[in-house]
């Protein structure tokens, strides 16, 4: 049986990150004979989670996980500590006395719960008094009725999470609703999308990227083109020494760092530090999906025994767009990358477009999607999961 789980952030009104949502395939029924979803759900997430470990999908952050009726009614929540999960009720749930009953125990053992696709209605009173937070979804629910719905609720101690967020107005009008917490891809998005100036320092970056990916491999050289950007020197060095690497002794110049890593890595861990420059006006989590898919998607490239510093690349500036808010098209101009990559990030086809494809259906929780893409490439459900959760520890690491 294949064991798939992502998560996709929940941001707060800074666009900091406050939790994940703990996206994983529930429907297992086919994979347990004779038992229902529920269960098979439920034994997906006591074995699975507790293996991988919740703290490490979650990069220490609060997880949502939703919970249906049945699973409620089975006290699968309390399988988690209190503090490592937000109890989140799917809109299918009837709030019965017993269910009502079971929340009520949940809220006195110190659990926090979430109303997910909340559309209100009488009955649905006695669970908001017991939420914490109550999701709305920005698709699903028109805006008149979501502004009613807020200050009708206003009156309880909770707080409004709106959901499926795609671009910045949308983020922009739920705060002005009064929305606290956010969800949805609206990050990892341009905020204009328009030839707009890219101020001098970052194309300085762009130009430092361009320059380390097509010089010679000449030591003295790429030492003293590093060198140049005195921050860049730092954090190479500062993560070259941090506990992520072991050694005897410390590196401490980029002429070290430079044998140490070898050319390829080198070239990449450089690009790696300039793109998190590049986007260090923009929220925190739009570098680290990037990195995610660099590395996810570089573990993806050796396992088929390809060229994997290319499709660390192709991860890495599958975002590029909106960490500087311009065309992908202009942007990619200024760097030195092959026309198989250009394919993939600019026009979203060629040879190396599954693969990015097969990273975005896995972040999305897009299991179907997924499924058929990892099809192409004969990788193992069992490799995918051990690639992406190596990725996110390797990303919120660095």
């Amino acid at each position: 049986m294949d064991f798939f789980v992502a998560r996709q952030p929940i941001f707060n009104r800074q666009k900091n990150i406050f939790a994940y949502e703990l996206l994983f395939r529930s429907d297992m029924s086919n994979s347990f004979p004779g038992l229902d979803g529920n269960f098979a759900t439920s034994s997906l997430l006591s074995s699975s989670f507790f293996t991988v470990g919740i703290d490490k999908i979650a990069g220490g952050k609060k997880a949502f996980i939703n919970f249906t009726e049945d699973l409620l009614l089975r006290d699968i929540p309390t399988m988690f500590p209190a503090d490592t999960i937000m109890v989140e009720i799917l809109e299918t749930v009837e709030p019965c006395d017993e269910i009502i009953e079971k929340c009520t125990s949940l809220r006195s053992q110190g659990y926090e719960l979430a109303l997910d696709d909340f559309v209100y209605g009488e009955k649905y009173e006695p669970l908001v008094e017991l939420a914490k937070i109550i999701k709305v979804d920005f698709r699903l629910t028109p805006l008149d009725e979501i502004e009613r719905m807020v200050v009708d609720l206003s009156v309880y101690p909770c707080k409004f999470l709106a959901e499926k967020i795609e671009t910045y107005e949308e983020f922009e009008k739920a705060i002005s609703m009064g929305f606290i917490y956010f969800q949805g891809y609206f990050f990892a998005k341009p905020e204009v999308l328009r030839n707009k100036e890219i101020p001098p320092s970052k194309l300085a970056i762009l130009q430092l990227i361009s320059d380390v990916n097509t010089s010679e491999f000449d030591v003295v050289a790429l030492e003293k083109l590093i060198n140049q950007d005195v921050s860049i020197s730092f954090k190479l060095l500062t993560y070259l020494n941090s506990a992520h690497f072991t050694r005897l002794q410390p590196i401490s110049s980029i002429r070290q760092a430079i044998a140490y890593l070898g050319e390829s890595d080198f070239r990449l861990f450089v690009s790696l530090i300039a793109a998190c420059k590049l986007a260090d006006n923009k929220p925190e989590e739009l570098i680290r999906a990037s990195i995610v898919r660099a590395r996810f998607l570089e573990h993806i490239g050796k396992e088929m025994k390809l060229a994997s510093s290319e499709f660390f690349m192709l991860g890495l500036f599958s975002l590029l767009d909106a960490m500087l808010d311009n065309t992908m098209e202009y942007l990619l101009s200024k760097l030195p990358l092959n026309d198989d990559v250009n394919d993939a990030l600019i026009r979203r086809q060629g040879k190396l477009f599954p693969f990015l494809r097969l990273a975005e259906t896995y972040e999305s929780g897009n299991w179907a999607d997924f499924e058929s893409t990892k099809e192409q490439f004969g990788i193992s459900g069992e490799l995918v999961v051990q690639f992406y959760i190596d990725a996110l520890g390797w990303a919120d690491s660095f």
